[in-house]
């Protein structure tokens, strides 16, 4: 029974990109108005990540027109467009409560200053392997090796030397290392 759930629960997952409390981030969600339906961002700094899974949640808090104000929007929701992390946060918590007694200048969190390479999605919540497959293949195909040539060029460039275009060239160096041995004998004689 549970494997049917965990199954279930797997498909719900989507694409997000790795942040963490403190992070400064954009969320853009739609917003359903009567029969018309918009998108609104809010922007604020992330004060607690909670649960697991589908039901994963997080927290995030702005000042508006000086008053806090903060909203929680569930990790995987469908009416989540999109989240962008503006800033990394330097801080040392998980959940960053203390910034509801702050205002102003002391309610900011310190950037980081070297975040490292960017992840575009945390590890594990992609459990489709067709959706892995596809995102392996589009890694590798940027890849890029250390003389500049992409990874198709680097494919035509072992297709030419298996067609015998270079052969010619390594034959050459053996002919010259013959033609010295050729020539030190002649001089042992002389």
């Amino acid at each position: 029974m549970s494997t049917v759930i965990d199954s279930l629960e797997r498909a719900q997952l989507r694409r997000v990109p790795r942040f963490q409390a403190g992070d400064r981030v954009r969320v853009h969600f739609q917003v359903i108005e009567g029969t018309r339906r918009r998108t609104q961002v809010f922007e604020g700094v992330v004060i607690k990540r909670q649960g697991h899974g589908v039901r994963e949640t997080f927290t995030v808090r702005k000042q508006s027109f000086g008053v806090g104000v903060e909203r929680t929007f569930p990790l995987h929701s469908p009416k989540i467009e999109k989240i962008d992390v503006a800033a990394r946060g330097d801080v040392r918590r998980a959940k960053l409560y203390y910034l509801r007694d702050r205002v102003g200048k002391r309610a900011r969190v310190r950037e980081r200053r070297y975040t490292g390479p960017e992840e575009i999605v945390e590890a594990g919540l992609l459990h489709d392997p067709v959706a892995q497959l596809e995102a392996e293949q589009a890694a590798a195909d940027e890849a890029v090796d250390a003389e500049g040539a992409t990874a198709e060029e680097a494919v035509e460039t072992d297709a030419g030397t298996a067609a015998g275009t270079e052969p010619e060239a390594a034959a050459a160096p053996a002919e010259t290392a013959e033609a010295a041995e050729a020539e030190a004998p002649a001089d042992d004689k002389a």
